[in-house]
Protein backbone atom coordinates (compact mmCIF):
# COMPACT_ATOMS: atom_id res chain seq x y z
CA UNK A 1 0.00 0.00 0.00
CA UNK A 2 1.23 3.76 -0.17
CA UNK A 3 -0.25 7.11 0.55
CA UNK A 4 -0.22 9.93 -2.23
CA UNK A 5 0.71 13.26 0.06
CA UNK A 6 0.66 16.52 -2.16
CA UNK A 7 3.10 18.39 -1.14
CA UNK A 8 2.16 22.16 -0.24
CA UNK A 9 5.41 24.21 0.56
CA UNK A 10 5.02 28.00 0.81
CA UNK A 11 7.23 30.68 -0.82
CA UNK A 12 6.92 33.41 -2.74
CA UNK A 13 6.77 32.13 -5.68
CA UNK A 14 6.54 35.12 -7.61
CA UNK A 15 9.60 36.85 -6.39
CA UNK A 16 11.30 33.47 -7.43
CA UNK A 17 9.66 33.72 -10.78
CA UNK A 18 10.68 37.11 -11.32
CA UNK A 19 14.40 37.00 -10.19
CA UNK A 20 15.47 33.45 -12.20
CA UNK A 21 13.18 33.66 -15.24
CA UNK A 22 10.72 30.74 -14.90
CA UNK A 23 7.38 29.53 -14.25
CA UNK A 24 5.80 29.27 -11.30
CA UNK A 25 5.60 25.70 -11.65
CA UNK A 26 9.63 25.51 -11.60
CA UNK A 27 9.44 27.48 -9.11
CA UNK A 28 7.52 25.01 -7.03
CA UNK A 29 9.03 22.21 -8.15
CA UNK A 30 12.79 23.02 -7.10
CA UNK A 31 11.29 24.43 -3.57
CA UNK A 32 9.36 21.15 -3.31
CA UNK A 33 13.20 19.45 -3.13
CA UNK A 34 13.77 21.65 0.35
CA UNK A 35 15.94 24.10 -2.48
CA UNK A 36 14.98 27.67 -0.29
CA UNK A 37 17.69 30.31 -0.23
CA UNK A 38 18.53 32.53 -2.87
CA UNK A 39 22.16 31.52 -2.85
CA UNK A 40 20.74 27.74 -2.89
CA UNK A 41 18.24 28.05 -5.61
CA UNK A 42 21.32 30.04 -8.19
CA UNK A 43 23.27 27.20 -7.27
CA UNK A 44 20.81 24.84 -8.50
CA UNK A 45 19.74 26.88 -11.44
CA UNK A 46 23.85 28.38 -12.64
CA UNK A 47 26.08 25.98 -10.34
CA UNK A 48 29.47 25.53 -12.55
CA UNK A 49 32.84 23.49 -11.09
CA UNK A 50 33.88 27.09 -9.61
CA UNK A 51 31.47 26.33 -6.92
CA UNK A 52 32.75 23.17 -6.18
CA UNK A 53 34.01 22.78 -2.56
CA UNK A 54 37.65 23.30 -2.12
CA UNK A 55 38.92 19.53 -1.48
CA UNK A 56 41.93 20.66 0.74
CA UNK A 57 39.03 21.29 3.99
CA UNK A 58 38.94 16.93 3.71
CA UNK A 59 41.03 15.93 6.64
CA UNK A 60 44.73 14.53 5.78
CA UNK A 61 43.49 15.79 2.01
CA UNK A 62 46.60 17.52 1.83
CA UNK A 63 48.44 15.08 3.91
CA UNK A 64 47.34 12.06 1.35
CA UNK A 65 48.69 14.52 -1.58
CA UNK A 66 51.80 15.34 0.17
CA UNK A 67 52.74 11.78 0.76
CA UNK A 68 52.25 10.28 -2.95
CA UNK A 69 54.32 13.88 -4.26
CA UNK A 70 57.26 12.28 -2.03
CA UNK A 71 56.44 8.83 -2.72
CA UNK A 72 56.57 9.96 -6.68
CA UNK A 73 60.11 11.56 -6.37
CA UNK A 74 61.50 8.62 -3.98
CA UNK A 75 60.44 6.35 -7.38
CA UNK A 76 58.76 4.12 -5.14
CA UNK A 77 55.87 1.62 -6.57
CA UNK A 78 52.51 1.98 -6.31
CA UNK A 79 49.31 0.05 -6.02
CA UNK A 80 45.47 1.04 -5.97
CA UNK A 81 43.33 -0.96 -4.27
CA UNK A 82 39.83 -0.64 -5.39
CA UNK A 83 36.42 -2.42 -5.18
CA UNK A 84 34.51 -3.99 -7.86
CA UNK A 85 31.33 -1.93 -7.90
CA UNK A 86 30.83 0.94 -10.22
CA UNK A 87 32.29 3.69 -7.73
CA UNK A 88 35.12 0.90 -6.91
CA UNK A 89 36.40 0.68 -10.39
CA UNK A 90 35.78 4.63 -11.05
CA UNK A 91 37.91 5.14 -8.34
CA UNK A 92 40.58 3.39 -9.40
CA UNK A 93 41.08 4.23 -12.38
CA UNK A 94 40.49 8.09 -11.27
CA UNK A 95 43.60 7.34 -9.32
CA UNK A 96 45.57 5.32 -11.92
CA UNK A 97 45.51 7.99 -14.50
CA UNK A 98 46.32 11.10 -12.34
CA UNK A 99 49.19 9.09 -10.38
CA UNK A 100 50.56 7.93 -14.17
CA UNK A 101 49.87 11.82 -15.31
CA UNK A 102 52.27 12.65 -12.10
CA UNK A 103 55.04 10.23 -13.02
CA UNK A 104 54.12 7.47 -10.96
CA UNK A 105 55.46 3.94 -11.37
CA UNK A 106 51.44 2.54 -10.78
CA UNK A 107 49.26 -0.46 -11.34
CA UNK A 108 45.75 -1.33 -9.33
CA UNK A 109 44.43 -4.65 -7.49
CA UNK A 110 40.37 -5.05 -7.71
CA UNK A 111 39.30 -7.83 -5.54
CA UNK A 112 37.35 -10.52 -7.02
CA UNK A 113 34.40 -10.82 -5.37
CA UNK A 114 33.99 -14.13 -4.67
CA UNK A 115 37.42 -15.27 -3.74
CA UNK A 116 38.55 -11.61 -1.66
CA UNK A 117 35.36 -10.32 -0.75
CA UNK A 118 34.64 -6.50 -0.52
CA UNK A 119 37.73 -3.94 -0.31
CA UNK A 120 41.54 -4.39 0.82
CA UNK A 121 42.43 -7.75 2.34
CA UNK A 122 45.63 -9.23 3.69
CA UNK A 123 46.06 -11.70 0.55
CA UNK A 124 46.08 -8.75 -1.90
CA UNK A 125 47.91 -7.21 1.05
CA UNK A 126 50.57 -9.67 0.93
CA UNK A 127 50.64 -10.22 -3.36
CA UNK A 128 51.35 -6.54 -3.31
CA UNK A 129 53.97 -6.82 -0.87
CA UNK A 130 56.08 -9.82 -3.03
CA UNK A 131 55.43 -8.27 -6.05
CA UNK A 132 57.64 -4.96 -4.78
CA UNK A 133 54.59 -2.70 -4.14
CA UNK A 134 55.71 -0.23 -2.05
CA UNK A 135 52.83 2.30 -1.29
CA UNK A 136 48.98 1.14 -1.56
CA UNK A 137 46.50 3.61 -1.96
CA UNK A 138 42.75 2.07 -1.24
CA UNK A 139 39.85 4.01 -2.90
CA UNK A 140 35.90 3.30 -2.01
CA UNK A 141 37.25 1.12 1.06
CA UNK A 142 39.54 0.94 3.75
CA UNK A 143 38.26 2.62 6.21
CA UNK A 144 37.06 -0.48 7.90
CA UNK A 145 39.97 -2.24 7.18
CA UNK A 146 41.80 -1.42 10.42
CA UNK A 147 43.19 -5.05 10.77
CA UNK A 148 44.24 -5.42 7.12
CA UNK A 149 46.38 -2.25 6.89
CA UNK A 150 47.86 -3.16 10.54
CA UNK A 151 49.09 -5.60 8.22
CA UNK A 152 50.41 -4.05 5.51
CA UNK A 153 52.30 -1.43 7.87
CA UNK A 154 54.32 -4.03 9.71
CA UNK A 155 55.27 -5.54 6.11
CA UNK A 156 56.90 -2.20 5.82
CA UNK A 157 54.66 -0.49 3.48
CA UNK A 158 53.26 3.02 3.28
CA UNK A 159 49.19 3.04 3.11
CA UNK A 160 46.86 5.95 2.29
CA UNK A 161 43.32 4.96 2.36
CA UNK A 162 40.60 7.27 0.50
CA UNK A 163 37.06 6.14 1.08
CA UNK A 164 33.62 7.67 2.02
CA UNK A 165 32.06 5.18 4.12
CA UNK A 166 30.85 5.34 7.24
CA UNK A 167 33.78 5.28 9.94
CA UNK A 168 33.46 2.16 12.57
CA UNK A 169 32.85 2.95 15.94
CA UNK A 170 32.85 1.38 19.41
CA UNK A 171 30.27 2.25 22.11
CA UNK A 172 31.78 3.33 25.77
CA UNK A 173 30.28 0.85 27.85
CA UNK A 174 29.45 3.20 30.90
CA UNK A 175 29.06 6.95 28.94
CA UNK A 176 27.50 5.25 25.15
CA UNK A 177 30.16 7.76 23.85
CA UNK A 178 31.22 6.29 20.33
CA UNK A 179 34.73 5.81 19.68
CA UNK A 180 35.70 6.04 15.96
CA UNK A 181 37.78 3.58 14.80
CA UNK A 182 40.18 4.71 12.59
CA UNK A 183 42.40 2.33 10.62
CA UNK A 184 46.67 2.70 11.26
CA UNK A 185 47.12 4.70 7.98
CA UNK A 186 49.64 7.39 7.43
CA UNK A 187 46.80 9.05 6.01
CA UNK A 188 42.93 8.58 6.04
CA UNK A 189 41.04 10.32 3.54
CA UNK A 190 36.99 10.33 4.50
CA UNK A 191 34.33 12.70 4.54
CA UNK A 192 32.80 11.10 7.49
CA UNK A 193 35.17 11.07 9.88
CA UNK A 194 34.48 13.29 12.78
CA UNK A 195 37.01 15.93 12.78
CA UNK A 196 36.26 16.21 8.84
CA UNK A 197 34.98 19.68 8.16
CA UNK A 198 34.25 19.25 4.66
CA UNK A 199 31.32 20.98 4.09
CA UNK A 200 29.30 18.24 2.09
CA UNK A 201 29.08 15.08 3.07
CA UNK A 202 26.87 12.82 0.41
CA UNK A 203 30.14 12.30 -1.75
CA UNK A 204 30.82 8.56 -3.17
CA UNK A 205 34.58 7.54 -3.52
CA UNK A 206 35.09 8.84 -7.21
CA UNK A 207 34.62 11.88 -6.17
CA UNK A 208 36.71 12.32 -3.09
CA UNK A 209 39.52 10.46 -5.52
CA UNK A 210 38.76 13.14 -8.25
CA UNK A 211 39.17 15.63 -5.80
CA UNK A 212 42.59 14.29 -4.23
CA UNK A 213 44.24 14.15 -8.13
CA UNK A 214 42.86 17.64 -8.16
CA UNK A 215 45.13 18.88 -5.71
CA UNK A 216 47.97 16.52 -6.80
CA UNK A 217 48.39 17.98 -10.30
CA UNK A 218 48.82 21.12 -8.85
CA UNK A 219 51.64 19.67 -6.39
CA UNK A 220 53.44 17.94 -9.02
CA UNK A 221 52.81 20.63 -11.18
CA UNK A 222 51.88 17.53 -13.99
CA UNK A 223 52.15 18.29 -18.39
CA UNK A 224 50.40 21.47 -18.51
CA UNK A 225 48.76 19.88 -22.14
CA UNK A 226 47.44 16.65 -19.76
CA UNK A 227 45.36 17.82 -16.96
CA UNK A 228 42.93 19.94 -18.50
CA UNK A 229 41.96 17.29 -20.80
CA UNK A 230 42.52 14.29 -18.47
CA UNK A 231 40.08 16.44 -15.88
CA UNK A 232 37.42 16.06 -18.16
CA UNK A 233 37.94 12.33 -18.37
CA UNK A 234 38.20 11.99 -15.17
CA UNK A 235 35.00 14.05 -14.06
CA UNK A 236 33.06 11.62 -16.25
CA UNK A 237 34.84 8.82 -14.03
CA UNK A 238 33.12 11.05 -11.01
CA UNK A 239 29.49 11.97 -12.12
CA UNK A 240 29.17 8.12 -13.36
CA UNK A 241 30.09 6.77 -9.99
CA UNK A 242 28.01 9.66 -8.84
CA UNK A 243 24.55 8.92 -10.09
CA UNK A 244 25.54 4.68 -9.83
CA UNK A 245 26.14 5.07 -5.93
CA UNK A 246 23.08 6.32 -5.88
CA UNK A 247 24.31 9.58 -4.05
CA UNK A 248 22.27 12.67 -3.55
CA UNK A 249 21.96 14.60 -6.31
CA UNK A 250 22.74 18.13 -4.60
CA UNK A 251 24.93 20.86 -3.58
CA UNK A 252 28.17 19.74 -5.63
CA UNK A 253 27.40 15.82 -6.71
CA UNK A 254 24.74 18.07 -8.94
CA UNK A 255 26.99 20.11 -10.66
CA UNK A 256 29.38 16.97 -11.03
CA UNK A 257 26.94 14.85 -12.86
CA UNK A 258 25.61 17.57 -14.63
CA UNK A 259 28.94 18.64 -16.14
CA UNK A 260 30.35 15.00 -16.65
CA UNK A 261 26.96 14.35 -18.66
CA UNK A 262 27.45 17.76 -20.71
CA UNK A 263 31.22 16.05 -22.01
CA UNK A 264 29.47 12.46 -21.93
CA UNK A 265 27.42 13.80 -24.65
CA UNK A 266 30.37 15.95 -26.52
CA UNK A 267 33.44 13.69 -26.05
CA UNK A 268 32.64 10.41 -24.14
CA UNK A 269 35.78 8.49 -22.74
CA UNK A 270 36.42 5.82 -24.98
CA UNK A 271 34.95 2.83 -22.88
CA UNK A 272 31.98 4.61 -22.18
CA UNK A 273 31.36 5.76 -25.62
CA UNK A 274 31.77 2.00 -26.82
CA UNK A 275 28.97 1.09 -23.76
CA UNK A 276 26.91 3.41 -25.18
CA UNK A 277 26.89 2.16 -28.67
CA UNK A 278 26.80 -2.11 -27.04
CA UNK A 279 23.47 -0.70 -25.47
CA UNK A 280 21.72 0.63 -27.97
CA UNK A 281 22.18 3.91 -27.07
CA UNK A 282 24.24 5.76 -30.03
CA UNK A 283 22.59 9.01 -31.21
CA UNK A 284 20.78 9.27 -27.88
CA UNK A 285 21.14 12.52 -25.46
CA UNK A 286 22.40 10.69 -22.37
CA UNK A 287 20.87 11.41 -19.01
CA UNK A 288 21.10 10.45 -15.52
CA UNK A 289 18.78 7.98 -16.20
CA UNK A 290 21.02 6.05 -19.01
CA UNK A 291 24.14 6.27 -16.35
CA UNK A 292 22.42 4.41 -13.41
CA UNK A 293 20.11 1.39 -15.66
CA UNK A 294 22.27 1.08 -18.74
CA UNK A 295 25.93 1.83 -18.30
CA UNK A 296 26.31 1.73 -15.08
CA UNK A 297 24.89 -1.50 -14.76
CA UNK A 298 26.76 -3.42 -17.58
CA UNK A 299 30.18 -1.86 -15.63
CA UNK A 300 28.97 -3.73 -13.21
CA UNK A 301 28.18 -7.23 -14.42
CA UNK A 302 31.63 -8.09 -14.90
CA UNK A 303 32.26 -7.66 -11.63
CA UNK A 304 29.01 -9.40 -10.00
CA UNK A 305 30.06 -12.54 -12.57
CA UNK A 306 33.59 -12.93 -13.01
CA UNK A 307 36.03 -10.00 -12.29
CA UNK A 308 35.52 -6.28 -12.38
CA UNK A 309 39.08 -6.34 -13.85
CA UNK A 310 37.86 -6.17 -17.41
CA UNK A 311 35.36 -3.30 -16.78
CA UNK A 312 38.47 -1.37 -15.45
CA UNK A 313 39.85 -2.40 -18.98
CA UNK A 314 37.44 -1.13 -20.54
CA UNK A 315 37.66 2.33 -18.91
CA UNK A 316 41.23 2.91 -19.38
CA UNK A 317 41.04 1.32 -23.04
CA UNK A 318 42.35 3.92 -25.63
CA UNK A 319 40.94 1.56 -28.66
CA UNK A 320 38.12 1.69 -29.91
CA UNK A 321 38.05 -1.52 -31.09
CA UNK A 322 39.48 -3.12 -28.04
CA UNK A 323 36.82 -1.05 -25.84
CA UNK A 324 34.21 -1.99 -28.55
CA UNK A 325 34.77 -5.73 -27.80
CA UNK A 326 34.94 -5.84 -23.98
CA UNK A 327 31.79 -3.74 -23.49
CA UNK A 328 29.94 -6.27 -25.87
CA UNK A 329 31.24 -8.74 -22.83
CA UNK A 330 29.70 -6.30 -20.02
CA UNK A 331 26.48 -6.25 -22.21
CA UNK A 332 26.13 -10.11 -22.10
CA UNK A 333 27.31 -10.62 -18.57
CA UNK A 334 24.55 -8.21 -17.86
CA UNK A 335 22.04 -9.89 -19.69
CA UNK A 336 22.86 -12.85 -17.69
CA UNK A 337 22.72 -11.10 -14.58
CA UNK A 338 18.80 -10.26 -15.46
CA UNK A 339 17.95 -13.31 -15.42
CA UNK A 340 19.73 -14.85 -12.46
CA UNK A 341 18.07 -12.00 -10.56
CA UNK A 342 14.82 -12.28 -11.85
CA UNK A 343 14.92 -16.20 -10.65
CA UNK A 344 16.18 -14.87 -7.29
CA UNK A 345 13.24 -12.26 -6.98
CA UNK A 346 10.67 -15.27 -7.45
CA UNK A 347 12.24 -17.62 -4.94
CA UNK A 348 12.58 -14.62 -2.51
CA UNK A 349 8.32 -13.78 -2.54
CA UNK A 350 7.55 -17.49 -2.48
CA UNK A 351 9.40 -17.71 0.32
CA UNK A 352 7.79 -14.64 1.78
CA UNK A 353 4.57 -15.09 1.02
CA UNK A 354 4.17 -18.77 2.28
CA UNK A 355 5.56 -18.88 6.10
CA UNK A 356 6.04 -16.24 9.08
CA UNK A 357 8.20 -14.81 7.26
CA UNK A 358 5.97 -12.09 6.08
CA UNK A 359 5.02 -11.00 9.07
CA UNK A 360 8.53 -9.35 10.52
CA UNK A 361 9.51 -5.96 9.87
CA UNK A 362 12.86 -6.63 8.95
CA UNK A 363 13.30 -9.41 5.93
CA UNK A 364 15.89 -11.19 6.75
CA UNK A 365 16.05 -14.45 3.66
CA UNK A 366 18.06 -17.37 3.11
CA UNK A 367 18.34 -18.47 -0.67
CA UNK A 368 20.58 -20.91 -1.40
CA UNK A 369 22.27 -21.75 -4.37
CA UNK A 370 21.89 -17.92 -6.23
CA UNK A 371 24.90 -16.14 -7.37
CA UNK A 372 26.04 -14.06 -4.18
CA UNK A 373 26.46 -11.15 -6.69
CA UNK A 374 22.82 -10.42 -7.02
CA UNK A 375 21.42 -10.75 -3.87
CA UNK A 376 21.87 -6.83 -3.13
CA UNK A 377 20.03 -6.53 -6.08
CA UNK A 378 17.47 -9.06 -5.42
CA UNK A 379 17.16 -7.44 -1.80
CA UNK A 380 16.45 -4.14 -3.53
CA UNK A 381 13.44 -5.91 -5.57
CA UNK A 382 12.44 -7.37 -1.89
CA UNK A 383 12.23 -4.05 -0.16
CA UNK A 384 10.42 -2.49 -3.32
CA UNK A 385 8.06 -5.02 -3.27
CA UNK A 386 7.02 -5.27 0.92
CA UNK A 387 8.19 -1.62 1.68
CA UNK A 388 10.26 -3.10 3.97
CA UNK A 389 14.09 -3.04 4.97
CA UNK A 390 15.19 -6.35 3.35
CA UNK A 391 18.79 -8.52 3.83
CA UNK A 392 19.18 -11.70 1.57
CA UNK A 393 22.32 -14.08 2.35
CA UNK A 394 22.96 -16.95 0.32
CA UNK A 395 26.15 -19.56 0.62
CA UNK A 396 29.55 -18.13 0.04
CA UNK A 397 33.16 -19.87 0.26
CA UNK A 398 33.19 -19.47 3.84
CA UNK A 399 29.82 -19.36 5.84
CA UNK A 400 27.27 -17.02 4.38
CA UNK A 401 27.20 -13.93 3.17
CA UNK A 402 24.44 -11.14 2.99
CA UNK A 403 23.73 -7.95 1.22
CA UNK A 404 20.91 -5.73 3.00
CA UNK A 405 18.69 -2.59 1.45
CA UNK A 406 17.06 -0.16 3.72
CA UNK A 407 14.07 2.16 3.51
CA UNK A 408 14.11 6.19 4.67
CA UNK A 409 13.18 5.24 8.41
CA UNK A 410 15.17 2.33 8.93
CA UNK A 411 19.02 3.21 9.80
CA UNK A 412 20.49 -0.05 8.73
CA UNK A 413 24.18 0.44 9.28
CA UNK A 414 23.34 1.21 13.27
CA UNK A 415 20.67 -1.29 13.59
CA UNK A 416 22.82 -4.22 12.28
CA UNK A 417 25.97 -2.51 14.03
CA UNK A 418 24.49 -3.94 17.58
CA UNK A 419 25.27 -7.52 16.40
CA UNK A 420 28.41 -7.24 14.72
CA UNK A 421 30.00 -9.56 17.30
CA UNK A 422 27.81 -12.23 15.19
CA UNK A 423 29.77 -11.00 11.68
CA UNK A 424 33.15 -11.67 10.20
CA UNK A 425 32.65 -8.86 7.90
CA UNK A 426 30.40 -5.84 7.32
CA UNK A 427 30.22 -2.61 5.98
CA UNK A 428 27.81 0.07 4.86
CA UNK A 429 25.86 3.08 5.74
CA UNK A 430 21.94 4.21 6.40
CA UNK A 431 20.45 2.35 3.11
CA UNK A 432 22.67 -0.55 2.67
CA UNK A 433 25.25 -3.22 4.35
CA UNK A 434 27.18 -6.43 2.87
CA UNK A 435 27.38 -8.86 5.98
CA UNK A 436 29.62 -11.83 6.40
CA UNK A 437 29.14 -14.21 8.71
CA UNK A 438 28.00 -18.46 9.98
CA UNK A 439 25.77 -19.91 9.27
CA UNK A 440 24.43 -21.02 12.36
CA UNK A 441 23.96 -17.09 13.80
CA UNK A 442 21.07 -16.45 10.65
CA UNK A 443 18.30 -16.95 13.38
CA UNK A 444 19.95 -14.65 15.35
CA UNK A 445 20.37 -11.77 13.36
CA UNK A 446 16.65 -11.86 12.25
CA UNK A 447 15.12 -12.75 15.42
CA UNK A 448 17.59 -9.97 16.85
CA UNK A 449 16.98 -7.14 14.29
CA UNK A 450 12.74 -8.06 14.33
CA UNK A 451 12.71 -7.55 18.29
CA UNK A 452 14.52 -4.38 18.64
CA UNK A 453 12.56 -2.63 15.64
CA UNK A 454 10.87 -0.12 16.17
CA UNK A 455 9.02 0.74 12.57
CA UNK A 456 5.49 1.94 13.32
CA UNK A 457 2.79 1.14 10.51
CA UNK A 458 3.20 4.36 9.19
CA UNK A 459 6.84 4.08 8.64
CA UNK A 460 6.76 0.91 6.83
CA UNK A 461 3.36 2.89 4.39
CA UNK A 462 5.39 4.19 1.37
CA UNK A 463 4.72 7.56 0.95
CA UNK A 464 4.54 9.09 -2.40
CA UNK A 465 5.13 12.72 -2.77
CA UNK A 466 2.90 14.76 -5.38
CA UNK A 467 4.39 17.22 -7.01
CA UNK A 468 1.76 19.09 -8.45
CA UNK A 469 -1.67 18.28 -9.23
CA UNK A 470 -2.07 18.37 -12.93
CA UNK A 471 -4.70 17.98 -15.05
CA UNK A 472 -3.64 16.43 -18.46
CA UNK A 473 -4.90 20.02 -20.47
CA UNK A 474 -2.76 22.05 -18.50
CA UNK A 475 0.59 20.37 -19.43
CA UNK A 476 2.24 21.79 -22.82
CA UNK A 477 5.35 21.18 -24.77
CA UNK A 478 6.82 24.16 -23.41
CA UNK A 479 6.22 23.24 -19.68
CA UNK A 480 7.61 20.16 -20.20
CA UNK A 481 10.63 21.51 -21.71
CA UNK A 482 10.95 23.87 -19.12
CA UNK A 483 11.49 20.66 -16.82
CA UNK A 484 14.78 20.19 -18.70
CA UNK A 485 15.95 22.54 -16.01
CA UNK A 486 15.23 20.38 -13.12
CA UNK A 487 18.15 17.82 -14.49
CA UNK A 488 19.79 15.72 -13.75
CA UNK A 489 17.54 13.74 -11.66
CA UNK A 490 17.76 10.96 -9.11
CA UNK A 491 18.38 10.48 -5.82
CA UNK A 492 17.45 13.83 -3.49
CA UNK A 493 16.35 15.40 -6.64
CA UNK A 494 13.78 13.14 -8.34
CA UNK A 495 12.26 13.41 -11.45
CA UNK A 496 8.94 15.43 -10.85
CA UNK A 497 5.81 13.22 -10.00
CA UNK A 498 2.27 15.02 -11.10
CA UNK A 499 -1.13 13.35 -10.49
CA UNK A 500 -4.71 13.85 -12.88
CA UNK A 501 -7.69 12.52 -10.99
CA UNK A 502 -11.12 11.19 -11.74
CA UNK A 503 -10.13 9.77 -14.99
CA UNK A 504 -12.61 7.26 -16.92
CA UNK A 505 -10.59 4.69 -18.75
CA UNK A 506 -12.45 3.58 -21.81
CA UNK A 507 -10.35 1.07 -23.49
CA UNK A 508 -6.88 -0.37 -23.16
CA UNK A 509 -4.35 -1.93 -25.84
CA UNK A 510 -1.61 -3.89 -25.18
CA UNK A 511 1.61 -3.41 -27.02
CA UNK A 512 5.15 -4.67 -27.35
CA UNK A 513 7.07 -7.34 -27.69
CA UNK A 514 6.74 -8.64 -24.34
CA UNK A 515 3.15 -7.70 -24.30
CA UNK A 516 4.09 -5.32 -21.01
CA UNK A 517 3.13 -1.59 -23.03
CA UNK A 518 -0.56 -0.82 -21.75
CA UNK A 519 -1.81 2.07 -23.53
CA UNK A 520 -4.74 3.47 -21.74
CA UNK A 521 -7.57 5.64 -23.41
CA UNK A 522 -8.86 8.21 -20.96
CA UNK A 523 -11.76 11.08 -20.59
CA UNK A 524 -11.10 13.85 -17.93
CA UNK A 525 -13.71 15.78 -16.64
CA UNK A 526 -14.01 18.29 -19.37
CA UNK A 527 -14.72 15.16 -21.98
CA UNK A 528 -11.45 15.85 -23.29
CA UNK A 529 -9.21 12.88 -24.65
CA UNK A 530 -6.43 11.34 -23.61
CA UNK A 531 -4.16 8.16 -24.09
CA UNK A 532 -1.71 7.29 -21.30
CA UNK A 533 1.12 5.01 -21.37
CA UNK A 534 1.75 2.41 -18.50
CA UNK A 535 4.49 -0.72 -18.22
CA UNK A 536 3.16 -2.85 -16.78
CA UNK A 537 5.55 -6.60 -17.04
CA UNK A 538 2.95 -8.49 -14.71
CA UNK A 539 -0.81 -7.73 -16.12
CA UNK A 540 -1.23 -6.29 -13.00
CA UNK A 541 -3.75 -3.45 -14.28
CA UNK A 542 -6.38 -5.51 -15.96
CA UNK A 543 -6.61 -8.04 -13.07
CA UNK A 544 -7.17 -5.51 -10.32
CA UNK A 545 -9.69 -4.04 -12.68
CA UNK A 546 -11.46 -7.50 -12.23
CA UNK A 547 -11.11 -7.82 -9.16
CA UNK A 548 -12.34 -3.89 -8.11
CA UNK A 549 -15.12 -3.87 -10.63
CA UNK A 550 -16.02 -7.66 -10.71
CA UNK A 551 -14.93 -10.32 -13.22
CA UNK A 552 -15.35 -9.24 -16.78
CA UNK A 553 -13.92 -6.13 -16.99
CA UNK A 554 -10.68 -6.98 -18.02
CA UNK A 555 -12.79 -8.30 -21.40
CA UNK A 556 -14.40 -4.99 -21.10
CA UNK A 557 -11.54 -2.60 -21.30
CA UNK A 558 -9.76 -4.48 -24.06
CA UNK A 559 -12.67 -4.40 -26.49
CA UNK A 560 -13.17 -1.09 -25.49
CA UNK A 561 -17.02 -1.32 -24.21
CA UNK A 562 -15.90 -0.72 -20.57
CA UNK A 563 -18.40 1.61 -18.77
CA UNK A 564 -17.71 3.18 -14.88
CA UNK A 565 -14.29 2.55 -14.85
CA UNK A 566 -12.64 5.16 -13.14
CA UNK A 567 -9.16 5.73 -11.77
CA UNK A 568 -6.23 8.65 -10.40
CA UNK A 569 -2.72 8.17 -11.35
CA UNK A 570 0.73 10.16 -11.06
CA UNK A 571 2.51 10.21 -14.05
CA UNK A 572 5.43 12.15 -15.97
CA UNK A 573 4.99 14.14 -18.52
CA UNK A 574 7.29 13.91 -21.85
CA UNK A 575 7.14 14.80 -25.95
CA UNK A 576 7.21 11.89 -27.80
CA UNK A 577 9.13 12.18 -31.54
CA UNK A 578 8.01 9.70 -34.11
CA UNK A 579 9.04 10.38 -37.94
CA UNK A 580 9.32 14.03 -37.40
CA UNK A 581 5.51 14.95 -35.12
CA UNK A 582 6.31 16.11 -31.56
CA UNK A 583 3.49 15.21 -29.57
CA UNK A 584 2.82 15.38 -25.72
CA UNK A 585 3.40 11.72 -23.67
CA UNK A 586 2.00 10.67 -20.59
CA UNK A 587 3.74 8.12 -18.48
CA UNK A 588 1.54 6.53 -15.79
CA UNK A 589 4.04 6.05 -12.34
CA UNK A 590 0.79 4.57 -10.26
CA UNK A 591 -2.69 4.39 -10.44
CA UNK A 592 -5.58 3.39 -7.86
CA UNK A 593 -9.42 2.55 -8.98
CA UNK A 594 -12.16 4.92 -7.79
Amino acid sequence: MSEWVELRKGADYNSITSRYGISIMLARLIRNREIITDEEIDLFLNGTLDNLHDPSEMTDMIKACSLIQQYISDKKRFRIIGDYDVDGICSTYILVRSLEACGAGVDYAIPHRIHDGYGINEHLIDAAHDDGVEVLITCDNGIAAADQIRHACDLGMHVIVTDHHEVPYDEDEETGERLELLPPAEAVVDPHREDDEYPFKGICGAVVAYKLAGILFNMCGADPSTPDTLRSELLQAAALATVCDVMELRDENRIIVREGLKLVNISPITGIRALINASGLNGKRITSYHFGFVIGPALNAAGRLDSASRSLELLCSRDGSEAAVIASELVAYNDTRKSMTEQGVERAIEDIDNSPLGNDRVLVIYIPGIHESVAGLIAGRIRERYEKPSIVFTDAEEGIKGSGRSIDSYNMYEELCRFKHLFTKFGGHRMAAGISMNADSLDVLRTGLNDNCTLTDAELTRRVNIDIVLPFNYVSESSVEELAKLEPCGMGNPSPVFAAGDLTVKKVTIRGKNRNVYFLDVYQNDNSRYKLKLFDNEGRFLNEADAFYGRGTAGDLCDGSAVGVRIDVIYNPGINEYMGERSLEFTVREYRFR
